[in-house]
Order: structure tokens, then sequence, then C-alpha cells
């Protein structure tokens, strides 16, 4: 089966979504996964595209023109704060473009309030026939794959799923035969990346390796393929932030050598199994 990637937004976050579905064309993407639910966090574009009818538009257009499929939209956060109806103009605008998942993670240490609230997110979703998928992530609440299993098995929700990121699935310093007991139709996909193997000490130093400086695939120390091989065959959205590589090298260059080095580790990994 052919690989399917798709160019997650945090690797080109300064271009628009439709900026970014061009780019993604050129650069050899099946898919892009957009971020069209502001956060508003230090430097991030607001790319609300429920409220920007114009970029809606272009983002619509592009997507037509090319070919490029929407993969996922994010990011559905479930907080203390945050009533999950918010994320019904983004879902509206998924399913609009054609969308498939939600990404979703959970940073409330209240374990009512999340599994009330992911569960009313799983909900909201369903009427456009989106499905919501959880991303444990080593900063937030939700940190490794038992906490996002506990919670999954807990909402009981059938359009509920695991969203493995390969970095955070290091950082947590999850196993990977723990990923034999997760349901199949769980996986629907993943974020790919390296990073090194070393895992931070510090949240500070986690936190700025993974918002700015992960590795292309096969640069770093991650055993990748330990990981996919547990894994259904499902698209990979390639989420590489790198800032310092994105300004060298522009953002399409990166976003080809990004796809590139994916492909090449997959190819070597594929020979590698033949010969064994």
């Amino acid at each position: 089966m052919t690989k399917q990637f798709s160019l997650a937004h945090l690797t080109a976050l300064g271009c628009t979504p439709p900026e970014m579905t061009y780019l993604a064309a050129r650069a050899g993407y099946d898919f892009v996964s957009l971020r069209p639910i502001y956060m508003g966090l230090p430097d991030e574009p607001n790319y609300a595209l429920a409220e920007n009818k114009q970029m809606l538009r272009q983002t619509k257009a592009a997507l037509r023109e090319t070919g490029v499929k929407l993969l996922d939209i994010e990011l559905a956060r479930i907080s203390n704060d945050i009533d999950p109806k918010k994320y019904v103009p983004a879902m509206e605008v998924a399913a609009e473009l054609g969308g498939r998942h939600v990404l979703s993670s959970i940073w409330t240490n209240d374990r009512n309030c999340y599994i009330e609230r992911f569960a009313e997110l799983c909900e909201l979703a369903k009427p456009f026939g989106l499905t919501i998928e959880l991303e444990f992530v080593p900063i937030a609440s939700v940190t490794n794959l038992a906490g996002a299993l506990n919670v999954l098995r807990t909402v009981k929700q059938q359009n509920a799923g695991l969203m493995i990121d390969i970095h955070h699935f290091h950082r947590s310093g999850d196993k990977v035969e723990d990923l034999d007991a997760v349901p199949r139709e769980w996986f629907r996909y993943l974020h790919l990346c390296d990073a090194p193997a070393e895992i931070p000490t510090s949240k500070e130093e986690m936190t700025k390796i993974l918002r700015e400086a992960r590795l292309y695939v096969g640069e770093g120390g991650i055993d990748i393929a330990s990981i996919v091989n547990r894994i259904p065959e499902i698209p990979y959205s390639i989420e590489l932030p790198h800032d310092k590589r994105a300004q060298e090298l522009g953002y399409e260059e990166h976003a080809r050598r990004c796809l590139q080095s994916a492909k090449d580790y997959f190819e070597v990994h594929s020979l590698k199994q033949q010969i064994r």
C-alpha cells in the first residue's frame, strides 16, 4: 500500500491555510492538516476560518484546484475554562472542507471535567461526520499512552480515537509493545517527526524542541520504525516545526525535505524488513 502524507500546520505555521495547501501540493503531499482553531498563543497567527469567510473561500478553492485533501483540524483543547461548544464553528468548517478528524488534547488535571468535556466534544462532532482524535502530550495533563487509553475506554464514544505523535510517544517513555493492546480502529493517522534520543529533563527544554526544533525523520535518535510497525497503515501527518530551518530554507523547501526524509526512511526500513 502506498503511504500517504499530510503537511501539519505547525510545520509551516507562517503560511495561511490556502498558501499551505498550494505549498503542500507543490511539495508532493496528499493531505493538509490545518489549524483553524485560534488558541491565542504568543506569535500565533489567527486562522479562524469560521470568522474569516474570504480565507475560507480561498482555502476551499486551493483544495479544489490542487486535489489535496483536508485530513484534520486542530486543536480542540479540553480544559476547565473552555466550553466544547466553542469548537462547533471550526467543526462546521472542517466538514465543509471535507475534513475527517479533529485533534484534541487535555490540559486540566480535573478528571471528572475532562472526561465529561471530551465525551461532549465527541457528541458535538457526530453530526458533522468527524472523529475526535485524542493526543497525549508530555507537557499537558494526559501525558502518556495509558492516560489516553483510560480516557477513551471511559467515554466509550464510537467516533473517538487515539492519535500517536512520535515525539510525544518517545518523550513519554511508553513501550511499543503497549500499542498492541490498542483497538486497531482507534488508529486513524499519526504525527511523524524525529528528535534527539536523549529526553530533556526540563519542561522548558522539552517544550522548546516540540514547538520549534524537531528533526527530519531518520535524523534523530527515535526508533520510529518500531512504533509505526505496531500501528496499521494510516496517513502520516508530518508535524515538524523547526524555526531555524524554515527561516533559512523557506517553508516550501523545509516541507519538501520533511517529506523526502520520511520517504527515504521508510524505503530503507522496508529494505531492512525484506532482508530479515
